[in-house]
C-alpha cells in the first residue's frame, strides 16, 4: 500500500505541483487548503508525511504542528512534519522546527527536491524495525530503546519526534565523538539534503529541543555537548559525573 502524504498549502498552484509530483512518485496524495480543513484531514488519515505551509487561512502552520505535537494519539504526535515557508520567514522557520516540525523546505522549491526529502524519510521508517543496531542503550539514567522507539530519563518517558530520536540514537551509538552539522543532517536526511549551509540551522533547533525534553540546559551540559567551531558530541557519562 503506498504511503500517505497529506498537503495542506493555500496557494493553488503549489499545491497542484507538489500533488502532481508526489502522485507520479506513487504516493497517496490528500490536499487541503486551509488549516482548519487540513487538520481535520490528517486527524482522520493519519496520513504517513505531513507537507505544512506555515500562512495559512483558518488556522496557521505553527498552531496545527502545535496541536499535532500535544495529540494523546502517538500517530499524530510523532508525525513527520515538513513545513514550507518562504525565504523571509526565518523566524516563524525557527519557531515551528521548535514546535517539533522535522525539516522545512524553502519557497520557491523544486518539487524533486520534496520528493526527495520524503523518499528519504520513508526509507528511513521503513528501516527502523531492521536497523542492525535494534537493541537497547543506556547511558547512565538515559535509556533508549531502538526496537521499539522510546526513551526514558530516570524511567519516566520522553517524547521524542522521529527526528530529535534519530539524532539521540546516533550520539550514544557514538558516545564522546564530535560530529559536524553536515554530518547530522546527514543522519536525518540522508543524501535527499539540497542546500547543506541553507539546512544546518535545523540541527541546532533539534539538538536544543533534545535538550530542553532531557533537562539538559544551561552551561554544563549533562549529555549534548557543543564543541566550538566543529558541532556537537554526546558525553559519556563517566565524564558527567566527574
Amino acid at each position: 500500500m503506498p504511503a500517505t502524504i497529506v498537503v495542506i498549502e493555500d496557494d493553488r498552484q503549489i499545491r497542484q505541483v507538489v500533488e502532481g509530483y508526489l502522485q507520479k512518485a506513487g504516493y497517496r496524495v490528500l490536499t487541503a487548503m486551509d488549516g482548519i480543513t487540513g487538520l481535520a484531514l490528517v486527524e482522520r488519515e493519519q496520513p504517513d508525511i505531513l507537507v505544512l505551509d506555515i500562512m495559512l487561512p483558518g488556522r496557521d502552520g505553527l498552531h496545527i504542528c502545535r496541536s499535532l505535537r500535544a495529540s494523546s494519539n502517538p500517530a499524530l504526535a510523532g508525525l513527520y512534519i515538513i513545513l514550507l515557508t518562504a525565504r523571509v520567514e526565518e523566524t516563524d522557520r525557527v519557531v515551528g522546527l521548535e514546535l517539533g516540525a522535522d525539516d522545512y523546505v524553502t519557497k520557491p522549491f523544486s518539487p524533486r527536491e520534496l520528493v526527495a526529502r520524503i523518499r528519504s524519510v520513508l526509507r528511513r521508517q521503513e528501516s527502523h524495525p531492521q536497523i542492525a543496531d535494534s537493541r537497547v542503550l543506556e547511558a547512565g539514567r538515559l535509556r533508549l530503546d531502538s526496537v521499539y522507539r522510546t526513551v526514558s530519563l530516570d524511567e519516566q518517558l520522553i517524547d521524542l519526534t522521529m527526528t530529535e530520536f534519530d539524532l539521540l540514537h546516533h550520539f550514544l551509538l557514538h558516545p564522546g565523538r564530535p560530529f559536524t552539522r553536515s554530518e547530522l543532517l546527514d543522519v536525518t536526511q540522508g543524501d535527499a539534503v539540497g542546500d547543506v549551509s541553507a539546512y544546518e540551522r535545523t540541527v541546532d533547533v533539534h539538538v536544543k529541543n533534545i535538550r530542553r525534553k532531557l533537562g539538559d540546559m544551561g552551561r554544563d551540559n549533562r549529555f549534548l555537548e557543543t564543541i566550538h567551531g566543529i558541532g556537537y558530541r554526546f558525553v559519556p557519562q563517566n565524564e558527567a559525573q566527574r
